[in-house]
């Protein structure tokens, strides 16, 4: 026979705030749809140091669009899809343009590639520098940011 466990001290349960009103929260209707695009792997120019400007570094990047995709999954039809190969290519194209002094720039040239997709609200974007000029042990250095499309803001 299984004996189930004892109850609190009294033998009585009280829940907190029993019979109290729930705080009121408002809610926004939210589009948490995504399509990411993890672990790009390139070799570009990246970096302050002279040599950094000279030797292609390897460098790997995380791009996640937030959209709807309420339509596209609907529908099963991929004429309002966001293709992930225009994705890939915009990012390559944009990482293999030039050296980029700072991974923030780079980011920032990304998120605003990727934002100029049509039905594309947020990006975030994710660079990582496995071999930055750190003299310590690490795996990487990353430099993440999140821009959503509209207005620019200073």
């Amino acid at each position: 026979m299984s004996r189930l466990a004892a109850g609190p001290p009294g033998g009585v349960r009280r829940r907190p705030n029993c019979g109290a009103a729930a705080p009121r929260v408002a809610f926004r209707t939210v589009n948490s749809d995504a399509i990411t695009l993890r672990g790009m792997k390139f070799h570009t120019l990246v970096g302050l140091l002279p040599h950094e400007g000279k030797f292609p570094q390897p460098l790997e990047l995380d791009v996640t669009a937030c959209l709807s995709l309420r339509r596209v999954g609907e529908s099963d039809s991929a004429r309002m899809l966001l293709d992930y190969r225009d994705v890939y290519r915009v990012v390559a194209d944009t990482v293999g343009s030039s050296h980029h002094r700072l991974l923030e720039a780079l980011c920032e040239r990304v998120a605003t590639a990727v934002l100029a997709f049509e039905g594309v609200e947020r990006v975030r974007v994710a660079a990582r520098k496995p071999h930055a000029p750190i003299p310590g042990p690490l795996d990487c250095v990353e430099v993440v940011v999140e821009r959503a499309a509209g207005p620019p803001r200073t």
